[in-house]
């Protein structure tokens, strides 16, 4: 251990893996805030420590279990000349459950009124919501842990990078959640992008591998003309708020 803490090496890896895990987590951040928006406001919170709580929980147990993670990748069922592993099933099935989730909220968010137009008031059970969290975080964990492995063979630098970065995502979650559940263009545009990663999940479970640095680059598109877009209203509101004040 205390080679570690002397090479720069090991710093460098650490630095590394850190970031990319933070990368990683952006996705569990942005479903735990659309997730948590549909509990009553006094559990939100709650619903948002435990979620990136048992996501630490599980990306420690998976890194404890490599020889494990490792045999996840073998093939188990072979279908239409393809041959899928544990983990294939899995970024599938995650895939398909976040296209479905991301799908419910679009349609609740455009169609989701009543008859005298006001927005349904539909609230999740807190249970039901921990579970969505927990069966998403084992595909997070999976993807996140895989990286890790990619990254260093050393166990104590990739529970280091996971708690840095769960660490971070505590804390960025209050203030993101509140900001798109603020904005409902930006609630939108996570939603797509929950649409997107699920794809990408369903590619790589399929062995057709899109790069993550295409994926990012349009998120970081979109989050920029998004925030073009705020700033914009922002300044027309002003300029109305004064010409008002002017004419009184």
């Amino acid at each position: 251990m205390l080679d570690l803490l002397t090479s720069p090496e090991a710093w460098a890896s650490l630095l590394t893996l850190s970031v990319l895990e933070i990368v990683l987590g952006i996705d569990n951040v942005i479903f735990l805030s659309i997730i948590s928006s549909r509990l009553p406001e006094g559990q939100q919170k709650l619903a948002r420590r435990i979620g990136l709580g048992l996501a630490l929980l599980a990306r420690i147990a998976l890194l404890f279990s490599i020889v494990w993670i490792i045999g996840l990748t073998r093939p188990i069922v072979t279908l239409m000349e393809l041959q899928f592993s544990w983990r294939d099933l899995i970024l599938i099935g995650g895939g398909t459950f976040l296209l479905y989730k991301a799908t419910t909220e679009i349609h609740l968010a455009l169609e989701g009124e009543d008859e005298h137009g006001a927005p349904e008031a539909r609230q999740a059970g807190f249970a039901n919501v921990i579970t969505q969290i927990v069966l998403l975080d084992i595909v997070f964990s999976l993807d996140s842990v895989l990286t890790a492995i990619g990254m260093t063979d050393q166990l104590p630098i990739m529970i280091t990078a996971v708690v840095i970065a769960i660490t971070i995502m505590l804390l960025a979650a209050e203030p993101l959640s509140a900001f798109v559940n603020r904005h409902k263009t930006v609630k939108m545009l996570a939603l797509s992008f929950l649409l997107l990663i699920g794809v990408a999940l369903i590619a790589d479970g399929l062995h057709f591998h899109i790069p993550r640095g295409y994926l990012y680059f349009a998120i970081a598109f979109s989050i920029l003309v998004e925030t073009l877009n705020l700033l914009a209203a922002r300044r027309a509101r002003k300029r109305k708020a004064s010409s008002g004040a002017a004419g009184e």
